[in-house]
């Protein structure tokens, strides 16, 4: 493939992540604040629908795995899942941002409809665009310059959120911030869904995996065995939980404990754009060092970030450095996991015979989806504990849990996840697992040719 359309490939996948970050950061960042304070949810309550959803979506992301693994079509596995879930996906983000005039038993009822419709078409796009990338290239580095420009399309959507989400609301709510959220989420759907238009134009499958039939049972038998991707799977729910615990609690923390509600999104911005910086160094430092040890280095960054926003406490300048620095070790940490993420498969393959990218992509997703679910209810949880009460000042409980929330226990999660990675050993052996991978495709290729 030509220079070209190499960057065409790289852009067009890109975006996808672009699109959904557009309504995930929404998500992470506003939507309990949005359940709360805007359409007047108890606490409680979204706690247990946040636990509820993100299972019954944790579901779903396995099933998808399942389905992508047994699709085969002229476009491939999971490039047609870009055209088909765009729409579903733009016009849920809409409808979970609007609040329905139906009593408060209504409105709870509408919140899980649309948010479980939300998820589910999140899954349907999101899930190819993990389980597509073993099969946009066999080799190693263009598997990280793909996920590294996926994951600077993610923080600049993130980013276009954070920065301007707050400020759309106000402009566009004239006083109201029902108006204001559900006109901003109308504009971040439609550039959405035309996005993943894009997407699906400009991604090709061109490495053939197993194209045979695979039953769901022989994709479960894949996984017996496959140490690296049992340690990177359990490392999932403390990698995430940590930066779920952050997103859900920021508008909170700045709000209530630091005083600076204007704050919120500038902190978010930070943790949006500057973790680029990081992902731009990644593809030029994962060629002088295994990828574990870059996700330890990040990992140790941005468990410094975080411990200096927790001595910061509401010294301005003290929160700014430490979201930076934090952020930037975010952005090193996340690019390489994206990585490695397609390592584990082929390990899988190699192993077993048997390639079940869909599958084991969509039980990262689902671990993912639980590490989600347990962070918002948690938080939910905590703060009900301390009292928390919309829209007054705070008692010191409540102050309390929500810095647990947004500090202590990311912070204790993060350490808990370098732990568990430092029995990640794939490295070391993988270009002898992708070569012997490629000798197998290239006799099978043989074989049929002369069959």
């Amino acid at each position: 493939m030509n220079s070209t359309g190499v960057w065409r490939q790289r852009l067009g996948y890109g975006v996808a992540d672009f699109s959904c970050n557009l309504v995930w950061q929404m998500i992470t960042l506003y939507l309990m604040f949005f359940y709360t304070d805007v359409m007047g949810l108890a606490l409680v309550q979204v706690s247990l629908l946040f636990l509820i959803t993100r299972f019954v979506d944790a579901i779903t992301d396995t099933i998808m795995g399942v389905i992508i693994d047994k699709t085969n079509t002229r476009w491939g596995k999971s490039r047609p899942y870009f055209l088909l879930g765009a729409i579903p996906f733009g016009l849920l983000a809409v409808l979970a941002f609007y609040v329905p005039d139906i009593g408060p038993v209504g409105k709870l009822v509408y919140a899980y409809i649309t948010y479980i419709g939300l998820s589910t078409a999140y899954t349907m796009v999101n899930i190819p665009l993990a389980s597509i990338l073993p099969s946009l290239t066999s080799d190693e580095q263009e598997r990280t310059n793909l996920a590294t420009v996926r994951i600077i399309f993610s923080f600049i959507g993130a980013t276009a959120v954070s920065a301007i989400t707050l400020p759309m609301v106000n402009m566009l709510g004239n006083g109201s911030q029902a108006q204001g959220f559900f006109w901003t989420m109308v504009i971040f759907a439609i550039v959405a869904t035309v996005f993943f238009f894009v997407t699906f134009k400009n991604v090709e499958e061109k490495v053939k995996l197993r194209q045979e039939k695979v039953t769901v049972k022989q994709a479960f038998s894949s996984l017996k065995g496959n140490r690296p991707w049992y340690i990177f799977a359990i490392n999932i729910v403390f990698m995430w939980g940590s930066h779920f615990f952050m997103q859900g609690a920021l508008i909170y923390y700045f709000t209530y404990n630091v005083g600076r509600p204007e704050l919120a999104s500038v902190v978010a911005s930070i943790g949006a754009f500057v973790p680029i910086i990081g992902t731009f160094a990644t593809p030029f430092i994962s060629r002088k060092m295994y990828k574990k040890m870059l996700f330890m280095i990040s990992s140790t960054i941005n468990l410094a970030g975080i411990i200096i926003m927790l001595v910061a406490d509401i010294n301005v300048t003290g929160l700014i450095i430490g979201a930076v620095i934090a952020a930037l070790g975010f952005g090193l940490r996340q690019s390489i996991y994206f990585s490695m993420q397609a390592d584990p498969v082929d390990y899988g393959e190699w192993k077993s015979g048997i390639s079940a990218a869909g599958l084991m992509m969509s039980l990262n997703g689902f671990i993912g989806k639980v590490a989600l679910a347990a962070a918002g209810a948690l938080s939910g949880l905590f703060m009900s504990w301390g009292n928390y009460v919309p829209n007054e000042t705070q008692t010191a409980s409540a102050l309390l849990a929500i810095k647990m929330n947004y500090l202590i226990i990311p912070a204790g999660m993060v350490v808990i996840s370098m732990i568990i990675m430092s029995f990640y050993n794939l490295d070391k052996i993988f270009p002898k697992i992708r070569a012997e991978l490629n000798n197998r495709d290239h006799a099978h290729h043989s074989t049929e040719q002369s069959a």
